[in-house]
């Protein structure tokens, strides 16, 4: 039996969490002593044909070419992994989701009329099954290679979904919400960046998502509470997960 085929695919994305994985270095090696890396134009123009046993898709839905694309992926893969908060939640270009896209392009483009794009930028679960969602802008390449190394053994991957105030209380950080008056999404984000931005006194961005069960509405109350405007929680809440459901129905109530 020969080893198991993983491909590594891109959508609308800007190669981040590609690059994430292409950081691990030494533990890609590794990685690639047990498996066949058979599709990864990122690392490599050599392909292997499909089927594969593992589809790691970073990227989200923007054109009706990537339709018609990730329905083909899905058909190859036996395990359809989306890594990244464009493919787990459509990205900062699910910005054009609140408003009109072809205004966007007749400003952007001199020629709008040759670009071919949806009115949405949508994650990928939402044209095909996903087996799981690794989150992150970019991913913490060590939950990657733990999401890799369970489907691989047949496990569930032990990835947290408590919040970033959890990490930042292993860190021994004092909550610059509480202390300082500095906003802050690290009660409603999910955990994995190890609580980068307070840990240097700025107040989280959720660039890993809604963490499970996230009260979105207590802590947009005590935003305005420290004085921020209702439209700038309404961006904050608009950033790189802007289409995850909770962000999204968030900043949708906040902006009514």
């Amino acid at each position: 039996m020969g080893k198991p085929k993983i491909a590594v695919w891109k959508f609308a994305s800007c190669d981040g969490c590609q690059l994430s994985m292409l950081d691990l270095e030494d533990e890609l090696l590794e990685i690639a002593d047990h498996v066949e890396i058979a599709y990864f134009l990122e690392a490599s123009r050599a392909v292997v044909k499909g089927p594969y046993d593992i589809s790691l898709v970073e990227g989200s839905v923007s054109t009706p070419e990537e339709v018609e694309r990730i329905r083909r992926v899905r058909r190859m893969s036996k395990y359809l992994i989306t890594i990244g908060a464009c493919a787990t939640a459509g990205g900062i270009q699910a910005l054009r989701n609140f408003r009109n896209v072809r205004e966007f392009m007749s400003i952007v483009y001199a020629k709008p009329e040759y670009i071919d794009t949806l009115e949405k930028s949508t994650p990928i679960s939402h044209h095909v099954k996903v087996d799981f969602e690794l989150r992150g802008c970019p991913i913490n390449k060590y939950q990657l290679l733990e999401v890799l190394n369970a489907f691989l053994n047949g496990r569930k991957p032990n990835i947290p979904s408590y919040s970033v105030c959890m990490e930042c209380k292993m860190r021994g950080n004092v909550c610059v919400m509480v202390a300082k008056g500095i906003p802050c999404l690290g009660p409603v984000t999910q955990a994995g960046c190890g609580a980068i931005c307070p840990s240097y006194q700025r107040g989280c961005y959720g660039c890993f998502g809604p963490k499970e069960t996230p009260n979105t509405g207590s802590l947009s109350d005590w935003w305005m509470r420290l004085g921020v405007p209702r439209e700038d929680v309404v961006r904050a809440f608009r950033g790189f997960n802007a289409y995850a459901e909770e962000f999204r129905k968030e900043g949708e109530r906040l902006g009514e």
